[in-house]
């Protein structure tokens, strides 16, 4: 089956062809209304005005109709014929073109006949003028003193058809022109811009993000040149934090790797037969592994977590239950290093949420208060009931953080020009699982610190309306 494929057409070749297409509208408008429609007008106006005139007359006084007949014949285009009382004629621009007001026309006089058998106003009637070929207007109506005929052509019309036709086929020209030049005007200026940003975002595409896209003052075009620049942006930040990634991710794979090929090798040529050494290089080489099992496994956590392929599996549990576990696993660090790791928290706080992964977070924000405390070796964690929630603060007392790089804290392998105090827990994606947890669990979550006096990280997790 061969499937056609439309090619698209460029913006001028659209503009041209829209703008021709409501200029033949308009035109075609106007020819049907200024020839199709001026007969039928031209006549209902001309009707119109004559009953205005036959509404004027039925109220004059006779004395002073002769005068009234002669402004409405002067500022007219009509001939009336005046009927007194006594039956005498009065003819009044009776030489007006094709006026049959006078003539022995038995049409005419059977029309006039009738009103006056009848003495009642009659309604106009349209007839033929057969000298001129054209139709008329035959209005009577019955004055103080008489009758009043009025008379007036239709061939106004008829004369000028021709004249509107031929203007409007000057006007169908010159407007065509207009909308060929005006198109090509238009699309000229909406296409440049379009074209000049389409060719930016090809180098873009490629990887060349050293590239702005200029605005030109139509609004839709600056939009897409703002947003663009946006991308270009963020795109940079990502194509760099990549590259950051991929080093990290090196650095952190390599360095566990060599240490555990240095001692592998010490342990086979030089320690093997002595036991407390080779045991000593043994437990380096687990510890290393340990390490990079530790690396590979955020790594995965932290793909489920952006993937959004990690199912969130929801339970009531005790918080505080949870927050002792996860500081019993510092024991060691208590007893070789000094750490104190403190908790003030009611003794129970049930809560709902992923239990696993809410002592995931605990455990990646201790770790990281660990890494950059103070040298009081302190680090506090702090649960306070709120109204709906409790509030869980993990406090260290350490340096800080500038404000101007809070915000990249919760960035993959960011850490702060690498002054934290150890380096040896954590592999710089703590704080990236920590943010994609809460997130997936929609709590809020955020960060406090005063430079030279410590660091807060804190979140609200709802609580739990299930009793235990």
């Amino acid at each position: 089956m061969n499937t056609k494929i439309k090619t698209p057409s460029d913006i001028k070749n659209k503009t041209l062809f829209y703008l021709i297409l409501f200029s033949t509208f308009i035109l075609l408008f106007l020819w049907a209304t200024q020839l199709l429609l001026t007969n039928y007008l031209y006549e209902k106006y001309q009707l119109r005005d004559m009953r205005n005139i036959a509404e004027e007359i039925s109220e004059i006084d006779g004395d002073e109709l002769p005068n009234y007949l002669k402004n409405v014949v002067y500022n007219n285009a009509v001939c009336i014929e005046h009927i007194d009382q006594y039956g005498r004629s009065f003819l009044y621009n009776d030489a007006a073109t094709g006026c049959l007001l006078g003539r022995n026309d038995t049409y005419i006089a059977q029309y006039k006949n009738q009103l006056i058998n009848d003495d009642e106003n009659m309604e106009a009637i349209k007839l033929v003028n057969r000298d001129y070929k054209a139709y008329a207007l035959l209005y009577g109506v019955k004055s103080q003193d008489g009758y009043v005929f009025l008379f007036t052509m239709l061939t106004n019309v008829n004369k000028n058809y021709n004249l509107i036709k031929d203007q409007l086929i000057y006007i169908t020209i010159v407007v065509i022109v207009l909308a060929i030049i005006i198109s090509y005007f238009l699309a000229k200026v909406i296409s440049e811009p379009i074209t000049k940003i389409t060719a930016k975002a090809k180098v873009l595409a490629n990887g060349n993000y050293d590239v702005k896209f200029e605005k030109n003052g139509i609004k839709e075009i600056d939009e897409l040149a703002d947003t663009l620049n946006y991308l270009e942006s963020e795109v940079s930040k990502t194509d760099q934090y990549r590259r950051d990634l991929m080093a990290n991710v090196s650095h952190d794979l390599k360095t566990p790797l060599t240490m555990i090929k240095a001692y592998a090798e010490m342990v086979r040529d030089i320690t093997y037969k002595n036991k407390k050494k080779r045991e000593d290089n043994l437990n380096v080489i687990i510890e290393e592994t340990d390490r990079l099992n530790t690396l590979v496994s955020d790594i995965l956590d932290l793909s489920k977590l952006q993937a959004n392929s990690d199912v969130l599996q929801i339970e009531t549990f005790d918080l505080t239950a949870e927050i002792n576990d996860v500081v019993k696993r510092y024991d060691i660090l208590k007893e070789t290093e000094g750490y104190k790791i403190k908790v003030i928290a009611p003794d129970t706080t049930l809560v709902r949420a992923d239990k696993n992964k809410i002592n995931q977070v605990i455990y990646n924000l201790v770790n990281n208060a660990i890494n950059y405390t103070g040298e009081d070796n302190t680090v506090i964690i702090k649960v306070t009931e709120e109204k709906k929630e409790f509030l869980v603060e993990i406090i260290d007392s350490g340096k800080g953080i500038e404000p101007s790089k809070i915000e990249h804290i919760w960035d993959k392998y960011y850490k702060n020009e690498k002054n934290h105090k150890r380096n040896i827990v954590g592999t710089g994606l703590g704080l990236s699982i920590v943010k994609n947890i809460l997130e997936y669990h929609d709590f809020t979550y955020g960060v406090k610190s005063e430079l030279n006096k410590g660091t807060t990280f804190y979140f609200r997790i709802k609580k739990s309306s299930v009793k235990k």
